[in-house]
C-alpha cells in the first residue's frame, strides 16, 4: 500500500524520518519500516485507502472542515481517527462526525484498558477492553426451571375456570 500510487495522478513523495543509523538500528530491534511521511497524496490511492499499521503518516490538504471529514470518512476501514487543533468548538464540532471506533483529540493510540477498543468497517469485528469485551468474549444463558410435579401442555387451551391460568383463560397457552 506504502509503493501504491494512482494511474491517473503522480506518485506520492515519501520523506523517511529516520535514516541510515537510526533505521538500522531500529530494524534491528524488529521494526521493518522507517517512520515516513507520505506527500502528494490522493485520497484513492492505495496508501491513503488501506489500513497500514506501521510508522507511516500519509498527507493530504483540505479547504474546509466538511472536506476534511469526508476525507477522513471515505475509507472501507475505520479503527481510529485523530483530529489535532487548538480550536475547541472545533473539535466539538469535527469529533462526532467522525467514523471510527476510536477518535483521539490532540493525542494518538491513547487508550484506558476499560474503554472499547475496535473499529467500524473492515477494520475488524467486536471490541476489546472493558464491559465490551466482556459480551464479545461470553454468551449469556437463560434457563427456565419447572419445579411443578402436575403434567403440563403449552399448547392446550386453558379452561376458563382454571385458578392457574390467567388472564381471561381463552387462547393457547405458550406465553
Amino acid at each position: 500500500a506504502i509503493a501504491g500510487g494512482r494511474a491517473d495522478g503522480p506518485p506520492a513523495e515519501r520523506f523517511v524520518l529516520a535514516d541510515g543509523d537510526a533505521a538500522h538500528a531500529m530494524r534491528a530491534r524488529g521494526a521493518f519500516y522507517e517512520p515516513t511521511v507520505l506527500r502528494n497524496v490522493a485520497p484513492r490511492m492505495a496508501c491513503f485507502q488501506d489500513e497500514i499499521f506501521g510508522p507511516v503518516v500519509t498527507i493530504v490538504p483540505f479547504a474546509t472542515e466538511d472536506e476534511a471529514v469526508a476525507l477522513a470518512n471515505d475509507n472501507r476501514y475505520a479503527l481510529g481517527a485523530a483530529v489535532w487543533t487548538r480550536d475547541a468548538k472545533r473539535l466539538h464540532r469535527v469529533l462526532p462526525r467522525l467514523r471510527a471506533g476510536v477518535v483521539w483529540a490532540n493525542t494518538h493510540h491513547r487508550n484506558s484498558p476499560d474503554a472499547p477498543w475496535g473499529g467500524f468497517g473492515d477494520s475488524g469485528i467486536g471490541r476489546e477492553n472493558g464491559i465490551d469485551a466482556h459480551r464479545e468474549y461470553t454468551a449469556p444463558t437463560t434457563f427456565v426451571i419447572r419445579s411443578a410435579s402436575t403434567p403440563e401442555d403449552w399448547f392446550r387451551p386453558r379452561s376458563r375456570s382454571s385458578s392457574t391460568g390467567g388472564g381471561d383463560g381463552a387462547g393457547p397457552r405458550y406465553g
